[in-house]
């Protein structure tokens, strides 16, 4: 299993290394975004072996007792991972909830150079940016991620949320959890999209929202992880395989757990926003910024954001 490297179009490019599934772009003087990319090609190499040389300790659960220098992790983003997943440790978490933001911050760095003028790096829908002044990307969110068949191209599918970042704010991490995405979740969101510094911690503070938004319901089918897949750090914990449709009066109570979650964390400082989805329903929450609300919902999106399963081109 070697990593591998596909140029898409004249400014992405498609990565990948087992799991590792990236797409990039950058921007800039072109001496330079040459530079960044063989700068991050030559960190991206080492990134799996390194997190699988430390995969037992990463699959445990941050204690909720631990103090920040408990950690005994030796890889970067290793450590990026479990520092994510701290402040969320009076629950559940274990550093992966944060793997695939930490992998996307770690390589960022790459291109914070003279002469980049901005880049992202999307890993499987986490997101990390570089942004310098002036610049902005938008980005787009799907809902729904079984609706995304990819038998279309992503600027003829209607996205449910919309959002201009620019670099005066101080997003710097798009990260999107739910039960119908790639990894377990313990709640019933279609999906939470978080906004926050970096993307690692976007990535844990998404997943935490994401199992928030819950009830108990005699239609929703739960399945404990380790019999999904035997190597889950969730363990036996029952994660959610099927949602049946719901009132509304139920959507609205699941919906509002989560927010009440986004909101706390919002208020420590730990997001900059969140949106939340479940059965065509949808919260807001988070900080405004000069140019209005963070997202705008059922709008459509340029051609100029990052491309992935939960952010659309």
């Amino acid at each position: 299993m070697n990593p591998t490297r596909t140029r898409l179009d004249a400014a992405r490019w498609h990565w990948q290394h087992g799991p590792i599934d990236l797409i990039l772009s950058a921007d800039g003087e072109p001496s330079a975004v040459q530079a960044a990319y063989e700068a991050c090609w030559t960190r991206f190499v080492d990134v799996l072996p390194e997190l699988v040389g430390e995969l037992k300790l990463l699959r445990q659960p941050v204690p909720s007792d631990a103090a920040h220098s408990d950690c005994t992790l030796k890889g970067a983003v290793a450590r990026r991972m479990w520092s994510a997943c701290y402040p969320h440790r009076v629950r559940y978490i274990t550093p992966m909830a944060a793997v695939a933001g930490s992998v996307a911050d770690e390589l960022i760095t790459a291109f914070a150079r003279e002469g980049i003028s901005r880049a992202f790096i999307n890993n499987g829908g986490d997101i990390a940016l570089y942004l310098t002044e002036g610049q902005q990307y938008r980005v787009g969110v799907f809902a729904d991620l079984a609706a995304f068949s990819g038998e279309k191209a992503p600027g003829d599918l209607a996205l449910d949320a919309n959002l201009m970042l620019n670099a005066a704010m101080p997003i710097r991490g798009v990260a999107t959890s739910g039960w119908r995405g790639r990894s377990f979740s313990l709640g019933i969101a279609d999906s939470v999209t978080v906004l926050a510094r970096n993307a690692a911690a976007a990535d844990a503070a998404a997943t935490m929202i994401a199992n928030a938004v819950d009830l108990e319901h005699a239609g929703i089918v739960r399945r404990p992880a380790s019999s999904l897949k035997d190597d889950s750090d969730l363990g036996d914990l029952l994660v959610t395989v099927d949602v049946p449709s719901l009132p509304q009066t139920l959507i609205d109570f699941a919906l509002a757990r989560g927010v009440d979650a986004a909101q706390r964390l919002h208020e420590q400082g730990l997001i900059e926003g969140a949106a939340l989805f479940l059965q065509g329903r949808a919260r807001v929450t988070g900080g405004t910024y000069e140019n209005g609300a963070l997202f705008t919902q059922r709008a459509r999106i340029t051609t100029e954001a990052p491309c992935s399963k939960y952010a659309a081109c």
